[in-house]
């Protein structure tokens, strides 16, 4: 089976950074060829720039295969465009997954327009890649609050629908070893087709997740069962779709599976990480450009900010309510993994990082490289040549990114599983 890679909103090549151990020494690209990514999807609706997409191509060279255009044009209209692949990545938007039924109830059901996991869906039925690796926010396993677990519940029909069994593990990357606490919901889907799911079939579900599955591989969690942390539903639980939309109420814990339908949850604990990559760490040595310094006439509304406070608002019916924050640490904390990274990083806000500088000791904002560090990018990857990619955008994109280093070792576990499969 060939390690060929269909990558869906690619960012600046997050997946492809960590799947290929991607190097990059200010000039030259240097990828080793794990994985053969042979088409790519990145297409930013909500402007006319497309600094992204302008990124992936600098650093992976322009192709025909390196596609700027909306996804759901492309499922609709041209999915012969999309070339057959072992492995569908991506990390996609979480939306509102709510569907109806078609008038003509010809295709069953219809998903609202714009969201973006029915053009995922789309792919899986025309193409039915072996296996696929999706990252999210951590919220879909208990959106939307007015019917928990209902978006998720819809992700999983879905794939059951079109013959896969399915794993899912919240990581936090710090966990782990790695420099940001940020968390994000892992999705790993593999076809009935596959060596991988007749194998998988045979072990029992708490196994999948606590010993044998992939993330149970590469992101080891304590053997510790709590019997109100793990809940189970056959698939006459979950119809079709539909019923799932409208009726669909479940908690779905950190981890778990669904294979032949049954899906088990599990509420799970990482083991402890030996080594811890501290936001310290990731700093630049040298002297640092002073526009990054907080000056004094800033430094009241930083200070603001980060503080506790205790704010008198009134509601526009009148009513009278008060807003509070805690306190962050400020300047942050230097001998723990970096805060998780907004798009909003280096702006005056509260989620913005304020660290002591290295040499003078002042405070500061991150600059762009730790920034990329932060989300272990090679240093100035997105430093390209480019009106679209401005500094604030450069922020902005690790902001949406994931950190490079999980994947990278999901990537290699899942090189071993295809070499399996000849």
């Amino acid at each position: 089976m060939d390690k060929t890679v269909v990558e869906l909103f690619a960012g600046v090549g997050g997946f492809r950074c960590g799947f290929n151990d991607v190097e990059f020494d200010g000039n030259e690209v240097i990828e080793h060829p794990n994985w053969n990514f042979i088409w790519a999807n990145q297409w930013e609706p909500s402007t006319s720039s497309q600094a992204a997409f302008e990124c992936y191509c600098k650093r992976f060279g322009e192709s025909d295969n390196h596609v700027c255009k909306d996804i759901h044009e492309i499922t609709t209209k041209m999915m012969d465009k999309i070339p057959k692949h072992t492995l569908l990545v991506g990390g996609f938007p979480c939306q509102d997954y709510s569907v109806a039924r078609s008038l003509s109830n010809e295709k069953g059901i219809e998903g609202k327009k714009g969201v973006l996991w029915w053009d995922i869906a789309s792919i899986l039925e025309a193409r039915h890649p072996p296996f696929v690796l999706l990252e999210n926010v951590d919220r879909l396993l208990r959106s939307p609050s007015t019917q928990r677990g209902r978006d998720f519940g819809i992700m999983l029909r879905t794939f059951l629908d079109n013959g896969y069994a399915v794993e899912w593990r919240v990581i936090n990357a710090a966990e782990y070893g790695f420099p940001q606490k940020r968390r994000r919901v892992f999705i790993f889907a593999y076809h009935e087709s596959t060596n991988y799911y007749k194998n998988m079939c045979k072990i029992p579900a708490e196994q999948i997740v606590y010993s044998n599955g992939i993330f149970a591989a590469n992101f080891p969690i304590k053997d510790i069962k709590l019997d109100k942390g793990r809940s189970s539903i056959s698939q006459n639980d979950f119809e079709d779709i539909v019923y799932i939309s409208d009726e669909f109420d479940f908690h779905f814990f950190n981890a778990g599976s669904m294979v032949n339908g049954v899906i088990n949850t599990y509420k799970v604990e990482p083991v402890e990480c030996k080594h811890v990559t501290t936001l310290g760490e990731i700093l630049e040595k040298g002297e640092v450009d002073e526009k990054y310094f907080i000056l004094d006439e800033k430094l009241e509304k930083w200070t603001f900010l980060k503080g506790s406070k205790k704010i008198k608002r009134t509601k526009p019916n009148g009513e009278i309510y008060y807003f509070s924050e805690g306190q962050l640490s400020f300047p942050d904390k230097l001998d723990v993994p970096a805060r998780t990274m907004l798009t909003s990083e280096s702006t005056t806000n509260r989620s913005s990082h304020v660290v002591k500088d290295n040499v003078s000791g002042n405070l500061r904002t991150l600059t762009p490289v730790e920034a990329e560090r932060i989300q272990m990018f090679p240093d100035n990857w997105t430093d390209i040549d480019s009106k679209a990619m401005t500094e604030r955008r450069r922020y902005f994109m690790m902001g949406n990114a994931l950190v490079v280093g999980v994947v990278q070792r999901l990537g290699h576990y899942l090189e071993k599983i295809v070499e399996d499969e000849d």
